[in-house]
């Protein structure tokens, strides 16, 4: 008996040190396997569009011709979900900005970064409250003390769920631009269409970015590039961008650079990740060789810029 207790025991006690072990990891295959198919669901869905922007109506109020006032008016991400992509994909509910809850978005969210995003769904509920520089001012830091602004109508999120039981919240830009092939600096936001920040399994736990919550990021209103990165939750480091796919590796074998628009959507979704600041590379190259070019993205205003490879930025990875 004294055996057979003992044994117990043993089993009970490396059963309490490998238990949570193997379940985490049993969630992340889950929630891998549940990410690509949504995404693959996703890209599908958004390439049988027509055109992603142009859906209801945002203006901001004010006088007409005739002298009388006219109020605010913004329907636009509603009018995206009812009239765009509910015909295109399966969705069981629907829910104004003021609703979000309804729809399974967690009121509390754990950044990438371990940030407690408090109130996240009164707080973060129209797109400049979720990024601030859809509609803000930086002043650089240099000796020149360079001010850049980019500045668009704001407009009220909207969510739904999915027939597969995602909770989907969305942040709309019915202003949405091409890709105009630039060889210059130029800012991304007017790029984005929509963006979608999802969470797996509704309002169950852990509600945390990098396992049950990322996002899906339409860029350009017609051939729509759809782009789910998975960043690292930690930069790699800084480097030239010709030594950046290195450093990558070195962090994570199954790490890799992200390309301009992924990196463009990290951007959108900094909240999320917890980057306030800084120039990331991108792999994106425009020229060879460490005397050539390539894309990085301004994280502090959202400028995309072509900059020598040779010199010396931050390195955010993303796995495969």
């Amino acid at each position: 008996m004294a055996e057979i207790l003992l044994s117990l025991t043993i089993i009970g006690v490396v059963a309490a040190i490998t238990l949570p072990s193997l379940t985490g990891n049993i969630n992340e295959r889950t929630w891998n396997t549940q990410r690509k198919a949504l995404y693959a669901r996703f890209s599908q869905a958004l390439s049988l569009m027509p055109n992603l922007n142009g859906y209801g109506t945002l203006h901001a109020g004010g006088i007409d011709g005739s002298g009388s006032s006219y109020e605010a008016e913004d329907d636009a991400a509603m009018a995206f979900l009812t009239e765009g992509l509910t015909k295109v994909l399966k969705t069981t509910n629907l829910c104004d900005y003021d609703a979000l809850e309804d729809c399974g978005i967690p009121s509390i969210i754990t950044a990438m970064n371990g940030d407690v995003l408090s109130n996240f769904t009164t707080s973060y509920n129209t797109l400049v409250a979720f990024n601030s520089m859809f509609n803000g001012t930086y002043v650089g830091s240099d000796s020149a003390s360079t001010s850049y602004t980019y500045s668009q109508l704001d407009t009220k999120a909207a969510a739904f769920e999915t027939a597969n039981g995602e909770s989907i919240l969305v942040y709309y830009n019915p202003n949405c631009v091409a890709d105009m092939q630039e060889t210059g600096w130029h800012y991304t936001q007017p790029k984005m269409c929509a963006n979608f920040v999802y969470d797996l399994n509704g309002n169950k736990g852990p509600n945390t970015v990098g396992k049950d919550i990322g996002f899906i990021t339409a860029l350009y209103p017609s051939d729509p590039v759809v782009v789910a990165p998975f960043p690292m939750a930690s930069n790699a480091g800084t480097s030239a961008q010709t030594e950046a796919g290195a450093l990558c590796k070195k962090q994570d074998s199954e790490a890799r650079l992200p390309n301009r628009d992924e990196l463009s959507a990290m951007f959108y979704n900094r909240t999320l990740l917890g980057i306030a600041s800084g120039v990331f590379w991108s792999g994106s190259v425009i020229s060879s060789g460490e005397s050539g070019t390539a894309w990085a993205q301004n994280f502090n205003t959202g400028n995309r810029n072509p900059y020598t490879r040779s010199v010396g930025d931050n390195v955010r990875c993303v796995r495969r």
